[in-house]
């Protein structure tokens, strides 16, 4: 028995001895480890060092005490970590490492500017991150290697990695940049979740706070701000690599990078008294395309930029680069809602909407909606303003032709920024008018255009609508306030098209309602119009122009009111009754048709139509010209000039009334 007590014994002896000295052999071996990931970064010139490695064999937890490394690069970057744990340490291949939590805490990171005592620095009290896999060991970018090579590097390790959360509660910093901008930031409640593939399925910042001492035209101003509910989906860290990889330079595919991001809250107080407010912002379907944005050249020209002056062709080379840039760039849709600003003294500024989208260069729309802002005659309200297909990156390539004030842009420069913009729409515009407390309606003004001939748009359309008072102090408008008006409407749809083939254009007035007096309606057409017509070189437009022919015009007019105000003024202007003054122009309508008449039958025609027009009120007058033959429209508009009779014999004329 006490053989067998011996026994036992000595065999759990040996097992604690075996058992401390596997764990002691194993801390030896894990401490040779960190040792070598050190020396890597060593290797690359940086700086690094640690303090207490210890590893607990039981619960596969490794300590590591007192970590610090700075890089080797100026200016130099450094960080600190007081503790890490890594809880469940493990590695299921030769190649990769895991763990069921890592924890870093008190970290440090710092960072200096160029400028001289320019700094960035963070200070993190605790990072967890959960269920953790990824590679051994970190594969170093070449020491000269450029920083798209570096961050490309970081990105493909980081698409090696996954875990299921990576969290940080608090999180402060500082940014000093000298005189022009130094302050302090926090960020709470900060996550990563579902990191796999390169993937981030979601990245959170529960709030952000910041305080920045600024200068504003001269004077100190501090900016206190807060922003909260900062989240972002779907971002793909695999993708952004591939955008930067240059074999990838000749890819003109989408690269999907963040799927929708969205945030607020955001306030923004200073102390000059000015404070901006935005309920909410979201950018959805962020994507690029390698094969525009040419990061590398366009890094090498701004780093020379810095050191030397560039000359007027370099600039150009350098503004060509950041406009091919937005070629790149894909936002399928952006938006910022419930701005606001108070600005003394004035009132505050609104607006409820601004949004946009980019692809392939071109905003496709940008818009804005419910402005309310403060002028000196009054508040002006604009329901919604629309730019359609702003071509913003050739807007940026011709930019540089206004950029020499020694040489002014000529004027087929001033109309190639036509074609950068397709169309134009205002609705809701309520404006003072005048210094009166009466208000300008512009209920809607829809200006499209297309079609170009060069930078000349061959097509366009104008729809308005339109409500203002009347001024009595104009002279025109003093008929319309005898007859007790005091607002007039507009309301019109006009329409330009030449069609190439036919060698046609036509002028189309759809609608003209004005003022609930007259509603009209028009088509004018003109034939054997030659393309050059449309060019900026003016001698070869004017010989474009004499080949113009005279077409059709067709018009109709339905009085609503109007022929009884004309004839109103008419009889107090003349002292008499209103029906003697309607007979007496009646009257002289037909005689003058019956002078006309000698030289064009159809002239007595269209003066007794309009002769029965002005007789009954409320009736429609329809007319319609057509040429006899071949009448060149320059000729035509001389002639009406000199003797209209005349010109007006070159057409036939078909006149008819209606009710």
């Amino acid at each position: 028995m006490v053989r067998i007590l011996v026994g036992l014994a000595a065999a759990v002896v040996l097992a604690a001895g075996g058992f401390f000295g596997f764990q002691f052999y194993t801390e030896r071996r894990i401490a040779s480890e960190v040792t070598a990931a050190f020396e890597q970064i060593r290797a690359g010139g940086g700086k690094a060092s640690y303090g207490k490695v210890s590893f607990d064999l039981a619960s596969r937890t490794l300590r590591i005490a007192d970590i610090s490394s700075e890089s080797a690069g100026q200016p130099p970057f450094s960080v600190k970590i007081a503790n890490v744990v890594v809880t469940g340490a493990g590695q299921p291949d030769a190649g990769r490492f895991s763990a069921d939590a890592i924890e870093a805490s008190d970290m440090e990171i710092r960072g200096a500017g160029d400028a001289a005592g320019a700094s960035l620095s963070y200070r993190i009290p605790r990072l967890v991150i959960k269920d953790y896999s990824g590679p051994a060991s970190l594969q170093r970018p070449p020491a000269q290697a450029a920083i798209i090579d570096s961050y490309r590097s970081a990105l493909m390790q980081f698409a090696a990695v996954t875990a299921t959360s990576v969290s940080v509660p608090t999180m402060t910093g500082t940014i000093n940049l000298g005189a022009q901008l130094a302050g302090e930031f926090t960020y709470s409640g900060m996550s990563l979740q579902d990191i796999k593939s390169g993937k981030v399925g979601a990245m959170q910042v529960e709030r952000a706070n910041f305080a920045m001492n600024t200068q504003q035209a001269g004077k100190p101003d501090r900016k206190t701000g807060e922003i909260a509910s900062i989240v972002s989906r779907d971002f793909d860290a695999a993708a952004v690599a591939a955008i930067l990889d240059p074999q990838k330079a000749g890819d003109d595919n989408y690269y999907g990078i963040y799927g929708k991001t969205s945030a607020g809250p955001y306030t923004v107080t200073s102390s000059l008294g000015i404070r901006m407010r935005i309920e909410q912002m979201s950018i959805d379907g962020v994507g690029a395309r390698p094969s525009r944005l040419q990061l590398p050249e366009l890094m090498a020209m701004i780093q020379s930029a810095g050191s030397t002056k560039l000359s007027s062709a370099q600039t150009r080379e350098m503004v060509g680069k950041m406009a091919t840039l937005y070629e790149g760039i894909k936002i399928g849709n952006a938006e910022l809602r419930g701005l606001s600003a108070d600005v003394p003294p004035k009132d505050a500024f609104k607006l409820a909407l601004i949004k946009f989208n980019l692809e392939n260069g071109k905003i496709g729309e940008f818009a804005f909606e419910g402005l309310d802002t403060p002028t000196p005659k009054g508040p002006v309200k604009v329901g919604r303003f629309a730019l359609r297909s702003l071509d913003i990156a050739n807007f940026i390539r011709l930019s540089t032709t206004f950029a020499n004030p020694a040489q002014p842009p000529a004027p087929d420069q001033f109309l190639a920024l036509i074609p950068l913009i397709e169309g134009v729409e205002i609705k809701g515009v309520v404006a003072p008018f005048q210094n009166t407390n009466k208000l300008v309606n512009l209920d809607t003004f829809d200006l499209n255009w297309g079609q170009f001939v060069g930078s000349v748009p061959s097509k366009a359309r104008l729809t308005t609508r339109i409500t203002t008072p009347v001024d009595a102090k104009n002279p025109a408008m003093l008929p319309l306030v005898a007859a007790g008006l005091d607002t007039i409407a507009a309301d019109g749809d006009i329409s330009a098209v030449w069609t190439e083939a036919a060698r046609s254009f036509v002028l189309d007035l759809a609608k003209l309602d004005i003022g609930g007096l007259f509603r009209a309606s028009a088509r004018v057409s003109l034939a054997n119009v030659p393309r050059q017509v449309f060019s900026f070189n003016l001698p070869q437009a004017a010989n474009a122009a004499a080949q113009v022919e005279a077409g059709t015009l067709e018009l109709t007019l339905r009085d609503l009111g109007g022929l009884d105000l004309a004839i109103a003024q008419y009889a107090r202007a003349q002292n008499v009754s209103r029906d003697a003054a309607r007979q007496a122009i009646v009257t002289d309508i037909r005689s003058n048709g019956a002078t006309m008449a000698a030289g064009n039958p159809d002239a007595a025609t269209a003066a007794e139509a309009l002769a029965r027009f002005v007789e009954t009120p409320r009736t429609t007058l329809i007319l319609k010209l057509t040429p006899r033959a071949k009448v060149p429209a320059m000729q035509l508009m001389q002639a009406l000039k000199a003797d209209p009779a005349t010109a007006l014999s070159q057409f036939r004329i078909e006149a008819s009334t209606a009710l």
